[in-house]
């Protein structure tokens, strides 16, 4: 990365070394190396610790003369982060640094976790499971409208629940260059956004799994591979409401009148549409 080393006043400093600490081997450094972890390390817990440490040591440089350094340094931290904890990819690149007996790890229950984690009691579980069940909602959510945790807790868990990456926003350098590939439409109809490009595959990050038929409408329209990344809905409604609005979705609705063709564009895609306009019409009411 060019983010090793920066001319200063006082000379050339290793921003590896310095910032994070890094005192023994030479760039590249593995993503154990630079969340400085022991090699393997399977806690997911001290992995999002150490790295929430380090990214907001780092963050702190983001107003000074390595302001551009910093950011850069945030996203290295940031896809290791995601690779760590993304527990398919993880074994993946457990095995291209020779670990010879990589596995995907154990996928806990979500409740199992928060108790865990003591982030709920046994008692809270018992009551938002029976409202979940009562209203037709999934645990997850009913958690969420109950606020019996922070909501980042609730997602972190049921991120790691699924297998999934989960990432705070505010923690990485987004690539508005990337809002373009995603229309309105969709990215407020499924609540995603693209966050960064890694390795050719494009993260889309959003509070909900994708949809098998809509994950491979997205990899023919983009012509890449999909990522997902979890995040909490306040995040993802942030960021739309930044930077995909209702007028524009308004206005690709108005500019795509044949249906037929659009469905032909993408398939499957034609037959969410009615959903669509449906959804756009209520929320013009509210």
């Amino acid at each position: 990365m060019e983010v090793q080393t920066i001319m200063s006043s006082t000379g050339t400093i290793d921003v590896y070394r310095e910032w994070l600490g890094i005192k023994d081997g030479d760039p590249p450094f593995d993503y154990y190396q630079l969340l400085r972890l022991e090699r393997f390390d399977d806690d997911q817990a001290r992995i999002r610790r150490h790295y929430r440490k380090l990214n907001s040591h780092v963050r702190k440089y983001s107003t000074s003369d390595y302001a551009q350094q910093s950011q850069q340094l945030l996203n290295e931290l940031a896809r290791a982060m995601l690779c760590l904890t993304d527990l398919q990819r993880k074994e993946e690149y457990d095995l291209s640094l020779g670990h010879k007996q990589a596995r995907a790890g154990r996928r806990d229950k979500l409740a199992d976790i928060l108790l865990k984690g003591d982030n709920v009691s046994r008692e809270q579980l018992e009551i938002a499971s029976r409202y979940a069940e009562s209203v037709g909602l999934s645990l997850r959510d009913a958690l969420m409208q109950k606020n019996v945790a922070p909501a980042d807790v609730i997602m972190q868990a049921h991120a790691r629940s699924i297998g999934l990456p989960f990432l705070d926003l505010s923690d990485v350098v987004i690539d508005e260059s990337l809002f373009p590939k995603i229309s309105a439409v969709l990215a407020r109809t499924h609540s995603l956004v693209p966050i960064m490009v890694e390795n050719e595959q494009l993260l889309l990050a959003s509070p909900n799994l994708l949809d098998l038929q809509l994950e491979e409408d997205l990899k023919l329209r983009l012509g890449m591979s999909i990522r997902m990344v979890v995040c909490t809905p306040a995040d993802i409604n942030q960021l739309i409401g930044e930077h995909y609005t209702r007028e524009a979705a308004e206005a690709e609705l108005t500019s795509r009148s044949d249906v037929s063709e659009e469905g032909a564009e993408v398939s499957g895609f034609a037959k969410i549409w009615t959903k669509i306009k449906k959804w756009i019409e209520e929320n013009n009411k509210k």
